[in-house]
């Protein structure tokens, strides 16, 4: 029979350990070869984690990992509810570990971003 680890001591995806300065490169360059710009990219970080620019500029600059840069997001936007659909293959909605389901909102939201959407629609105007 095969041994079961117990749920608390089983490891946590890696994303969570990245810097989020390792990652925030990756939606910029996403969004970049669609034609959109960082600024539209740092809007949508902002919008859903309700930083202003310095606290992100700040946190980049710390290399923070992606936990403690959702962690201490001043206000996840209330309206990131409504942010629904597949990204990556995975639909965002279904995701139970509520971290897990911010880094997939934020995927969507930049993956809409360079897909042309209007800002507007993109920050669930």
């Amino acid at each position: 029979m095969g041994m079961v680890a117990a749920p608390h001591l089983m490891t946590e995806h890696r994303i969570f350990g990245m810097p989020f300065a390792s990652v925030y490169p990756a939606y910029v360059n996403k969004a970049e070869r669609k034609g959109r710009t960082r600024d539209e990219v740092d809007r949508v970080i902002c919008w859903l984690t309700g930083y202003d620019e310095a606290g992100l500029q700040r946190q980049l600059a710390q290399k923070v990992d992606m936990r403690t840069f959702f962690d201490a997001a001043p206000a996840l936007h209330p309206n990131r509810a409504k942010i629904t659909g597949v990204v990556c293959g995975v639909r965002v909605e279904a995701v139970e570990d509520p971290l897990m389901r911010t880094i997939r909102q934020l995927d969507k939201l930049v993956d809409e971003l360079a897909k042309g959407k209007l800002m507007e629609k993109v920050l669930r105007a």
